[in-house]
């Protein structure tokens, strides 16, 4: 399992050796995941995304907080009802579960990531959060990096919707286990002989932890060395860059 911002790409660039990685586990024929919590794209996109970066990665070895937060909904309610706040990542993704995408009394709210939020978006989903529909969000990041700086993401939106109802969503992007365990399932492996690589320790060496797997964190991304220790748990083992681990597979 490996995270994708931070560990194979950054800011729209190939980091040095994501591609040599890639290529030794598909040559090895290891079952792995490239995981995100970015619920803006489908796997189509992401795979032509790192594709045209020179990583040729099919869809089904891509698993998103989308699709896994649809994977839920699916487990939980099938053939719900759910009024949206994303993009094509999620929507596809509900889409392609039997669920509806609905304003009039749905089943649930799901929030996702979108370019532009909408402040008239947010007002109708308050407004039905208030009336009674569940609230899902797909993961809790607070803000996505962009080539300009931070800007909100998911985690931020999700507070403001929660502080104007009182009402938490549940979370199922990383750092929830659910979501590795169901990439486990996806690829039928096994807790106990599986490793997550990411570079923020909240989300992915968490989530990691918390589903019992082996940790790597790499320091190309989110989180830096000088930070580690602020945490009360750490990574298996620390690597400077995914180059490190090309020889591990």
């Amino acid at each position: 399992m490996t995270d994708m911002d931070g560990v194979l790409i950054r800011e729209g660039h190939l980091i040095p050796g994501a591609d040599e990685f890639i290529r030794r586990l598909r040559s090895k024929d290891r079952p792995f995941l490239v995981l995100t919590n970015n619920s803006i794209y489908t796997p189509h996109d992401l795979s032509a995304r790192l594709t045209n970066l020179g990583i040729p990665l099919p869809e089904e070895h891509i698993w998103t907080s989308a699709l896994a937060t649809a994977q839920f909904l699916d487990d939980q309610r099938p053939g719900g009802t759910a009024y949206v706040i994303g993009e094509a990542g999620l929507t596809t993704a509900l889409y392609d579960v039997g669920y509806t995408l609905s304003e009039a009394d749905p089943d649930y709210v799901v929030l996702g990531e979108t370019r532009a939020y909408s402040i008239d978006a947010i007002t109708r989903a308050i407004r039905l959060v208030t009336n009674g529909a569940r609230f899902i969000a797909t993961n809790p990041d607070a803000t996505g990096p962009t080539p300009e700086g931070p800007q909100p993401a998911c985690g931020a939106v999700a507070a403001l919707i929660t502080k104007a109802t009182g009402v938490e969503p549940y979370f199922v992007g990383k750092p929830n286990p659910l979501m590795m365990r169901e990439g486990l399932n996806k690829i039928q492996a096994h807790s106990e002989v599986t490793a997550m690589i990411g570079d923020r320790m909240d989300t992915d060496v968490l989530c990691g932890i918390e589903a019992g797997l082996e940790t790597f964190l790499v320091l190309s991304g989110v989180t830096q060395a000088d930070e580690i220790d602020r945490f009360p748990f750490r990574p298996s083992r620390i690597v400077k860059s995914i180059a490190d681990l090309v020889d591990v597979v």
